[in-house]
């Protein structure tokens, strides 16, 4: 019997399973988890989110937007929890974390095609085009099966730190300081908390975060174990933005852009923002705030800011090595092992950062998995959709100097010939036309492969 294995209950992991049950093969899904905890992971939910709770931009002139609409046409399990489980947050799509994964854990465990395994592989099994294998283990891949898969890609694995924001409890916060607005008014226009800062207030704080005693992992992780590793632009601590100039905050996640203090009638000149990270709005995360600072140096810190003199912070910020393999050197546009078959690689491993991302490559390898176990030949999806461009990305194996990558237009080639001749003021709107033409190209390729 053909079937299928699994090693990864991650956003992607759990997205191929559910593609690949839908198309009516069996699955072996293996998830380490509680069994083997990372870093990072709390729970042993399928798909957890360890990071931020926000999904990034909704609206189509922005590519994360774009890359959310083409999955949903695909029939995406991880944006059914996301649509499930979504909380304000102005332009953005953010849920409630729990359930979100409660969703996907609960979809893929009631699945009768889909048999969850609690192990964790330290050998990776045996595997052909009948019975076909995917690793999609993510960034946190534990120590054992990353060395297997060093020595199967025939190189040390490339890494990256990545940073998580705090979370704190809603009673403990002052709001008489705070005030609530989206930026420019998006959604509900007030789906955010905003701590205003003045021009010493704000750098009294940067000083505060450049002097403060940091480490380079979690507090059981020594500092020499990340010594050397790149930070991934997409999640820089704020203390190492801080370095690169004293206003770089106000130019990131500080900037006052799109709000108004109303005790002054003007906008402030730094503004720290919390954004709701449950359904019941009791607990909130602070918005860009990835660190690296020593646990006890962020209380101190960030209790000077008014209206988190009392916070109770019930997740303070850490940081966490990633790895990631070379993959335009390894894999062909449908995710496969170039010289391997019957191999798959998917999610933040093979390069594609961020949640939405790691999502797309679960449901390509998802999808051309079962078209392998139908002898069908393979979907190679257009450069002219988000999926496509991203997948391209990470395959392209002209590409040298390989680093993970976050959706963007700049990976279409479509929208820099848009582009020629148009006036700047017109980005938005060919933005927008970019993604029109991307979701037509989507929603033909799914009814070819339905």
């Amino acid at each position: 019997m053909k079937k299928v294995s699994i090693i990864g209950a991650g956003l992607a992991g759990s997205e191929a399973a559910y593609q690949i049950s839908k198309r009516g093969f069996e699955v072996d899904l293996f998830e380490m988890r509680p069994l083997k905890m990372t870093k990072a992971h709390k729970t042993s939910s399928c798909a957890e989110l360890v990071c931020s709770n926000s999904f990034r931009g909704a609206d189509l002139s922005n590519a994360v937007g774009l890359l959310k609409e083409e999955l949903r046409l695909w029939d995406s399990l991880i944006m059914q929890a996301a649509d499930y489980a979504k909380l304000p947050a102005g332009g953005a799509l953010a849920v409630d974390r729990e359930r979100f994964s409660e969703f996907i854990d609960g979809r893929i465990k009631a699945d009768k095609n889909i048999n969850f395994h609690t192990r964790e592989i330290v050998e990776l099994p045996e595997f052909s085009k009948d019975s076909p294998l995917l690793i999609a283990t993510g960034p946190l891949t534990s120590p054992d099966l990353s060395k297997q898969i060093s020595e199967l890609t025939g190189d040390t694995q490339l890494s990256f730190f990545d940073a998580i924001s705090p979370i704190i409890l809603s009673s403990s916060i002052d709001y008489d300081h705070v005030f609530r607005q989206s930026r420019y008014d998006k959604g509900d226009g007030a789906d955010y908390l905003n701590i205003p800062l003045e021009k010493e207030e704000y750098y009294a704080f940067v000083d505060d975060v450049l002097n403060a005693e940091k480490f380079g992992g979690h507090e059981e992780v020594e500092s020499d174990q990340i010594e050397g590793i790149r930070p991934f632009e997409g999640c820089m601590p704020i203390e190492d933005m801080a370095e690169r100039g004293i206003d770089t905050l106000r130019f990131g996640p500080l900037k006052p852009v799109g709000l108004t203090n109303p005790k002054t009638q003007r906008r402030p000149y730094g503004v720290i923002q919390l954004r709701q990270d449950n359904k019941e709005g009791t607990l909130w995360s602070m918005v860009g705030f990835q660190t690296r600072m020593k646990h006890p140096e962020q209380l101190r810190v960030f209790k000077k800011l008014k209206g988190l003199e009392n916070a109770e912070f019930v997740r303070l910020g850490s940081v966490h090595r990633n790895t990631f393999i070379d993959s335009p050197k390894c894999l062909s546009n449908s995710l496969e092992f170039k010289t391997k078959p019957g191999l798959f690689f998917a999610g933040q491993i093979t390069g594609t950062e961020g949640y939405v991302e790691s999502t797309s490559g679960g449901l390509v390898a998802g999808i051309n998995i079962a078209k392998l176990l139908a002898d069908e030949q393979m979907l190679v999806h257009s450069n002219d959709t988000a999926i496509g461009s991203l997948i391209n990305y990470i395959s392209d194996e002209s590409r040298q100097f390989f680093q993970p990558m976050n959706i963007s237009f700049g990976l279409m080639p479509n929208y820099a010939k848009a582009l020629e001749g148009r006036k700047k003021k017109d980005k938005k709107e060919i933005r927008r036309e970019i993604s029109e033409k991307s979701l037509e190209i989507t929603k033909a390729t799914v009814a070819n492969n339905s």
